[in-house]
Protein backbone atom coordinates (compact mmCIF):
# COMPACT_ATOMS: atom_id res chain seq x y z
CA UNK A 1 0.00 0.00 0.00
CA UNK A 2 1.88 3.44 -1.03
CA UNK A 3 -1.27 6.11 -0.96
CA UNK A 4 -4.48 6.15 0.73
CA UNK A 5 -6.95 9.33 -0.41
CA UNK A 6 -8.76 10.53 2.80
CA UNK A 7 -12.21 12.12 2.72
CA UNK A 8 -13.39 13.80 5.50
CA UNK A 9 -16.68 15.35 6.54
CA UNK A 10 -15.84 18.24 8.43
CA UNK A 11 -19.32 19.11 9.90
CA UNK A 12 -18.63 16.03 12.39
CA UNK A 13 -17.46 17.23 15.50
CA UNK A 14 -13.13 16.88 16.06
CA UNK A 15 -13.16 15.31 11.88
CA UNK A 16 -10.42 18.02 11.98
CA UNK A 17 -8.18 16.23 14.87
CA UNK A 18 -9.00 12.74 13.61
CA UNK A 19 -8.13 13.47 10.23
CA UNK A 20 -4.54 15.05 11.40
CA UNK A 21 -3.87 11.76 13.65
CA UNK A 22 -5.07 9.48 10.72
CA UNK A 23 -2.26 11.39 8.67
CA UNK A 24 0.27 10.97 10.93
CA UNK A 25 -0.35 7.24 11.51
CA UNK A 26 -0.01 6.81 7.54
CA UNK A 27 3.13 8.99 7.36
CA UNK A 28 4.75 7.51 10.16
CA UNK A 29 4.23 4.26 8.24
CA UNK A 30 5.65 5.64 5.02
CA UNK A 31 2.39 5.45 3.19
CA UNK A 32 1.28 9.17 1.28
CA UNK A 33 -1.98 10.55 2.53
CA UNK A 34 -3.52 12.53 0.67
CA UNK A 35 -6.64 14.68 1.69
CA UNK A 36 -9.73 15.57 -0.77
CA UNK A 37 -12.95 17.26 0.27
CA UNK A 38 -16.19 15.74 -0.61
CA UNK A 39 -16.90 16.09 -3.69
CA UNK A 40 -13.22 15.04 -5.14
CA UNK A 41 -13.77 13.55 -8.27
CA UNK A 42 -11.71 10.90 -10.52
CA UNK A 43 -10.48 11.08 -13.43
CA UNK A 44 -10.85 8.49 -16.72
CA UNK A 45 -7.05 7.22 -15.60
CA UNK A 46 -8.12 6.83 -12.07
CA UNK A 47 -6.05 9.54 -10.76
CA UNK A 48 -7.78 11.65 -7.77
CA UNK A 49 -8.55 15.14 -8.68
CA UNK A 50 -9.67 18.37 -6.37
CA UNK A 51 -12.64 20.38 -6.89
CA UNK A 52 -10.74 22.58 -9.39
CA UNK A 53 -9.44 19.43 -12.26
CA UNK A 54 -5.79 19.25 -10.51
CA UNK A 55 -4.45 15.90 -10.58
CA UNK A 56 -3.09 15.00 -6.95
CA UNK A 57 -2.53 11.61 -6.52
CA UNK A 58 -3.49 7.81 -7.67
CA UNK A 59 -4.41 6.20 -4.15
CA UNK A 60 -5.27 2.60 -3.63
CA UNK A 61 -7.89 3.03 -1.42
CA UNK A 62 -10.28 6.20 0.02
CA UNK A 63 -10.54 6.04 3.88
CA UNK A 64 -14.04 7.86 4.54
CA UNK A 65 -13.78 9.97 7.44
CA UNK A 66 -18.02 10.27 8.72
CA UNK A 67 -21.35 8.33 8.55
CA UNK A 68 -23.13 6.70 6.01
CA UNK A 69 -23.90 9.68 4.11
CA UNK A 70 -20.41 10.31 3.69
CA UNK A 71 -19.42 7.48 2.45
CA UNK A 72 -22.55 6.98 0.07
CA UNK A 73 -21.26 10.04 -1.45
CA UNK A 74 -17.94 8.73 -1.79
CA UNK A 75 -18.70 5.73 -3.23
CA UNK A 76 -20.49 6.84 -6.22
CA UNK A 77 -17.36 8.93 -7.22
CA UNK A 78 -15.13 5.93 -6.31
CA UNK A 79 -17.25 2.95 -8.17
CA UNK A 80 -16.26 3.59 -11.21
CA UNK A 81 -12.50 2.99 -10.73
CA UNK A 82 -13.07 0.41 -8.58
CA UNK A 83 -11.18 2.15 -5.79
CA UNK A 84 -12.12 0.22 -2.07
CA UNK A 85 -13.24 2.29 0.52
CA UNK A 86 -12.70 2.22 4.18
CA UNK A 87 -15.54 3.58 6.29
CA UNK A 88 -14.23 5.67 9.64
CA UNK A 89 -17.63 6.17 11.74
CA UNK A 90 -18.31 9.81 13.05
CA UNK A 91 -22.27 9.40 12.70
CA UNK A 92 -25.20 7.42 14.73
CA UNK A 93 -25.32 4.06 13.25
CA UNK A 94 -23.05 3.44 10.94
CA UNK A 95 -24.28 0.54 8.74
CA UNK A 96 -22.17 0.85 6.19
CA UNK A 97 -18.65 2.20 8.08
CA UNK A 98 -16.86 -0.07 9.59
CA UNK A 99 -14.57 1.26 12.03
CA UNK A 100 -15.46 3.20 15.24
CA UNK A 101 -13.15 5.96 16.95
CA UNK A 102 -12.27 3.59 19.78
CA UNK A 103 -10.88 0.75 17.48
CA UNK A 104 -9.24 3.06 14.94
CA UNK A 105 -5.46 2.64 15.41
CA UNK A 106 -5.80 -1.05 15.85
CA UNK A 107 -8.21 -1.19 13.05
CA UNK A 108 -5.54 0.98 11.11
CA UNK A 109 -2.98 -2.16 12.13
CA UNK A 110 -4.50 -4.95 10.68
CA UNK A 111 -5.12 -2.68 7.77
CA UNK A 112 -1.12 -2.05 7.05
CA UNK A 113 -0.82 -6.02 7.45
CA UNK A 114 -3.03 -7.01 4.97
CA UNK A 115 -5.55 -8.30 7.53
CA UNK A 116 -8.89 -7.85 5.74
CA UNK A 117 -11.19 -8.99 2.94
CA UNK A 118 -13.56 -7.05 0.27
CA UNK A 119 -16.63 -7.22 -0.19
CA UNK A 120 -18.70 -5.73 -3.36
CA UNK A 121 -21.87 -4.32 -3.33
CA UNK A 122 -24.66 -4.13 -6.19
CA UNK A 123 -25.46 -0.53 -7.10
CA UNK A 124 -28.30 0.98 -9.37
CA UNK A 125 -28.41 2.81 -12.39
CA UNK A 126 -31.31 5.43 -12.71
CA UNK A 127 -32.48 7.20 -16.20
CA UNK A 128 -34.25 9.90 -16.15
CA UNK A 129 -36.84 10.38 -19.47
CA UNK A 130 -38.39 13.17 -20.25
CA UNK A 131 -40.35 13.67 -23.74
CA UNK A 132 -38.79 10.61 -24.90
CA UNK A 133 -35.31 11.68 -24.36
CA UNK A 134 -32.90 10.89 -21.14
CA UNK A 135 -32.00 14.15 -19.37
CA UNK A 136 -30.14 12.27 -16.61
CA UNK A 137 -28.18 9.20 -15.53
CA UNK A 138 -27.38 8.43 -11.95
CA UNK A 139 -25.77 5.93 -10.14
CA UNK A 140 -27.24 4.83 -6.25
CA UNK A 141 -26.10 2.19 -4.16
CA UNK A 142 -28.84 2.78 -1.51
CA UNK A 143 -31.95 3.83 -3.59
CA UNK A 144 -34.23 5.96 -5.64
CA UNK A 145 -36.90 7.48 -4.52
CA UNK A 146 -39.65 9.43 -6.25
CA UNK A 147 -41.35 11.18 -3.63
CA UNK A 148 -44.36 14.20 -2.90
CA UNK A 149 -43.30 17.77 -1.80
CA UNK A 150 -43.90 18.63 2.06
CA UNK A 151 -47.32 20.73 0.35
CA UNK A 152 -48.69 18.18 -1.84
CA UNK A 153 -51.11 15.71 -1.94
CA UNK A 154 -50.45 12.03 -2.90
CA UNK A 155 -49.10 11.20 -6.13
CA UNK A 156 -49.77 8.66 -8.14
CA UNK A 157 -47.50 6.70 -11.02
CA UNK A 158 -47.36 3.26 -13.39
CA UNK A 159 -44.96 0.88 -12.46
CA UNK A 160 -43.43 -1.48 -15.38
CA UNK A 161 -41.30 -4.21 -14.66
CA UNK A 162 -39.66 -5.33 -17.79
CA UNK A 163 -42.19 -3.29 -19.68
CA UNK A 164 -45.06 -5.82 -18.09
CA UNK A 165 -47.08 -3.68 -16.33
CA UNK A 166 -47.42 -4.26 -12.65
CA UNK A 167 -50.15 -1.14 -11.44
CA UNK A 168 -51.39 1.97 -10.54
CA UNK A 169 -50.37 3.20 -7.73
CA UNK A 170 -51.16 5.99 -5.54
CA UNK A 171 -49.35 6.79 -2.60
CA UNK A 172 -47.02 9.21 -1.10
CA UNK A 173 -43.96 8.03 -3.10
CA UNK A 174 -41.76 5.15 -4.03
CA UNK A 175 -38.44 3.84 -2.88
CA UNK A 176 -36.50 1.42 -5.29
CA UNK A 177 -33.70 0.24 -3.62
CA UNK A 178 -30.58 -2.19 -3.82
CA UNK A 179 -29.88 -5.04 -0.85
CA UNK A 180 -27.54 -2.80 1.38
CA UNK A 181 -30.26 0.23 0.65
CA UNK A 182 -32.61 -2.23 2.22
CA UNK A 183 -31.89 -1.07 5.88
CA UNK A 184 -32.44 2.74 4.98
CA UNK A 185 -35.74 4.41 4.14
CA UNK A 186 -36.84 1.36 2.59
CA UNK A 187 -36.76 -0.18 6.22
CA UNK A 188 -39.00 2.62 7.65
CA UNK A 189 -41.08 2.06 4.69
CA UNK A 190 -41.78 -1.25 6.14
CA UNK A 191 -39.88 -2.96 3.41
CA UNK A 192 -37.99 -6.07 4.18
CA UNK A 193 -34.30 -6.48 5.42
CA UNK A 194 -31.98 -8.06 2.90
CA UNK A 195 -28.60 -9.78 3.23
CA UNK A 196 -26.69 -7.30 1.42
CA UNK A 197 -24.32 -10.02 -0.09
CA UNK A 198 -27.77 -10.76 -2.89
CA UNK A 199 -28.61 -8.96 -6.11
CA UNK A 200 -31.82 -8.28 -6.08
CA UNK A 201 -33.99 -5.00 -5.88
CA UNK A 202 -36.85 -4.02 -3.94
CA UNK A 203 -39.79 -1.89 -4.84
CA UNK A 204 -41.42 -0.63 -1.77
CA UNK A 205 -44.64 2.07 -1.80
CA UNK A 206 -44.44 4.77 0.66
CA UNK A 207 -47.66 5.30 2.64
CA UNK A 208 -49.86 3.16 -0.02
CA UNK A 209 -53.30 4.80 -0.34
CA UNK A 210 -54.51 0.83 -0.82
CA UNK A 211 -54.54 -2.09 1.39
CA UNK A 212 -53.35 -4.47 -1.09
CA UNK A 213 -49.97 -2.62 -2.36
CA UNK A 214 -46.67 -4.38 -0.81
CA UNK A 215 -43.07 -4.45 -1.59
CA UNK A 216 -42.28 -6.70 -4.40
CA UNK A 217 -38.38 -8.14 -4.52
CA UNK A 218 -37.40 -8.78 -8.20
CA UNK A 219 -34.44 -10.42 -9.92
CA UNK A 220 -31.48 -7.56 -10.93
CA UNK A 221 -31.61 -8.28 -14.23
CA UNK A 222 -34.79 -6.66 -14.22
CA UNK A 223 -35.72 -2.84 -15.43
CA UNK A 224 -38.01 -1.10 -13.11
CA UNK A 225 -40.07 1.67 -14.61
CA UNK A 226 -41.97 4.10 -13.10
CA UNK A 227 -44.45 6.96 -14.95
CA UNK A 228 -45.48 9.75 -13.49
CA UNK A 229 -49.02 10.17 -13.80
CA UNK A 230 -49.64 13.00 -11.08
CA UNK A 231 -49.49 16.96 -12.46
CA UNK A 232 -48.59 18.57 -8.79
CA UNK A 233 -46.61 21.44 -8.02
CA UNK A 234 -43.33 19.67 -6.66
CA UNK A 235 -42.58 15.72 -6.95
CA UNK A 236 -38.89 14.50 -6.61
CA UNK A 237 -36.47 12.07 -7.50
CA UNK A 238 -33.92 11.49 -5.32
CA UNK A 239 -30.91 9.47 -5.13
CA UNK A 240 -29.53 8.18 -2.29
CA UNK A 241 -31.34 10.88 -0.49
CA UNK A 242 -28.27 12.91 -1.06
CA UNK A 243 -29.39 14.48 -4.65
CA UNK A 244 -32.89 15.90 -5.59
CA UNK A 245 -34.72 16.82 -8.90
CA UNK A 246 -37.89 18.15 -9.55
CA UNK A 247 -40.41 15.85 -12.21
CA UNK A 248 -42.98 16.50 -14.11
CA UNK A 249 -46.27 14.73 -14.97
CA UNK A 250 -45.31 12.17 -17.81
CA UNK A 251 -41.61 11.80 -16.26
CA UNK A 252 -40.43 8.28 -16.54
CA UNK A 253 -38.09 6.58 -13.75
CA UNK A 254 -35.58 3.02 -15.27
CA UNK A 255 -34.38 1.56 -12.45
CA UNK A 256 -31.56 -1.32 -13.02
CA UNK A 257 -28.82 -3.11 -11.67
CA UNK A 258 -25.41 -1.03 -12.62
CA UNK A 259 -22.56 -2.57 -14.08
CA UNK A 260 -20.08 -1.05 -10.87
CA UNK A 261 -20.01 -2.03 -7.79
CA UNK A 262 -19.08 -0.04 -4.36
CA UNK A 263 -15.71 -2.18 -2.97
CA UNK A 264 -15.52 -2.04 0.49
CA UNK A 265 -13.10 -2.93 3.00
CA UNK A 266 -13.63 -5.56 5.95
CA UNK A 267 -11.61 -5.69 8.62
CA UNK A 268 -13.69 -7.69 11.24
CA UNK A 269 -15.11 -10.77 11.74
CA UNK A 270 -18.78 -9.90 12.55
CA UNK A 271 -21.69 -11.21 10.07
CA UNK A 272 -23.98 -8.41 8.85
CA UNK A 273 -26.47 -9.91 11.37
CA UNK A 274 -24.34 -9.48 14.47
CA UNK A 275 -24.17 -5.79 12.68
CA UNK A 276 -28.03 -5.49 12.29
CA UNK A 277 -28.91 -6.74 15.83
CA UNK A 278 -26.09 -4.27 17.05
CA UNK A 279 -27.41 -1.22 14.95
CA UNK A 280 -31.10 -1.64 15.53
CA UNK A 281 -30.46 -2.03 19.17
CA UNK A 282 -28.59 1.19 19.41
CA UNK A 283 -31.68 3.21 17.27
CA UNK A 284 -33.47 2.32 20.36
CA UNK A 285 -36.66 3.45 17.55
CA UNK A 286 -35.20 6.42 16.28
CA UNK A 287 -35.13 6.93 12.98
CA UNK A 288 -32.41 5.04 10.70
CA UNK A 289 -31.86 7.44 8.49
Amino acid sequence: MDAVCLVTNMKKENALVVAEQLESWFLEHGIKVVRCAQGGKFNKEGFLSSQDGNILETVDMILVLGGDGTLLNTARAAAPYRIPLLGINMGHLGFLTEVELNDMFSSLEKLAAGEYRMEERMMLKCTLVRAGSSIGEFLALNDVVLTKGAFSRMIIFDIFVDQQFVDTYPADGLIISSPTGSTAYSLSAGGPIVSPDMELMLITPICPHTLHSRPIVICPNKEVRVVLKSDLAEVMLTIDGQYGYRLQRGDEILVQESHWKTRLIRLKNKSFYDILREKLRESGGKNLL
